[in-house]
């Protein structure tokens, strides 16, 4: 059932739900029984604060690790559509860009057409680009393959009048202490310097600078660098591989965690 509180002030929003894969699901920042938190509930508690009452405030979380593009605009844009909230995150086609094969191009022409299709029934649908991997191992050799798509979706932006979640200049996720252990999806402190970023382009007020600096740490040596780049493909490249392989995802018999527009 859609959600008829539609806020006036053009910086409070009475409902958001969020869509995408893996990264907007929160892997990567544990919470409670198992399940993930992430930026984009990190972003709702953000949202929720502007409203005159923050319990009147309505969230849904529809991501699912591991979908690729066709996934989400069959499985979540019409759930989404049917929600009708006041904003909309909208982060799809990284795991379509990083299969070989692919052609950015392609996966942005029906990223588009989901675009289209969303904001003729939400208020707001916020895009959002991808990160700049010249520093993530593996991922480095795709950084122009998502430096096109992500120029893609800043022009599908501009056609929309979308506001853009740019992760691509968000000069503090470049630290390794902004990623999770496996290297692909962001630690707790990275999802909150996304959550601040989204509340930067909307104009939110912040509780703190989602590019401040990170606090010195000692150089690492050479042996540290190798033990670690070793452990971490043992641990989670060769699984990863391991699927692509077999045909299988990470998000396999995995629902959405707030299918519905909720409280808090």
């Amino acid at each position: 059932m859609a959600d008829d509180s539609r806020s006036t002030d053009k910086n409070a929003f009475g409902s958001y739900a969020a869509i995408g894969d893996s990264f907007t699901e929160g892997v990567g920042d544990p919470g409670p029984g198992g399940t993930y938190i992430g930026w984009a509930d990190r972003f709702a508690v953000l949202l929720a604060d502007q409203l005159p009452d923050p319990e009147d405030f309505r969230y849904a979380n529809l991501a699912v690790r591991g979908r690729l593009l066709d996934q989400i605009v069959a499985e979540q844009v019409p759930r989404a559509k049917e929600l009708a909230p006041d904003l909309v995150t909208f982060c799809a086609g990284g795991n379509d860009i990083i299969r070989p094969g692919t052609d950015p191009d392609d996966v942005a022409e029906r990223f588009e057409r989901a675009v289209a299709d969303l904001i003729s029934s939400v208020g707001t649908v916020m895009v959002t680009t991808g990160f700049d991997t010249r520093d993530v191992p593996v991922l480095r050799h795709l950084r122009g393959k998502i430096a096109t798509y992500t120029a893609h979706v800043r022009a599908i932006a501009d056609r929309y009048g979308c506001p853009v979640l740019d992760l691509w200049s968000l000069r503090s996720v470049q630290d390794r202490r902004a990623w999770d252990s496996d290297r692909l999806h962001l630690s707790p402190d990275g999802h909150t310097r996304v959550a601040l970023r989204a509340a930067q382009v909307l104009g939110l007020p912040l509780p703190a600078d989602p590019d401040q600096p990170w606090p010195p740490v000692p150089p690492r040596g050479t042996l540290e660098v190798r033990r670690d780049d070793i452990h971490w493909a043992k641990e989670y490249l060769v699984p990863w591989i391991g699927r692509r392989l077999r045909g299988e995802s990470s998000g396999d018999h995995v629902e959405a965690k707030r299918p519905d527009l909720m409280p808090l």
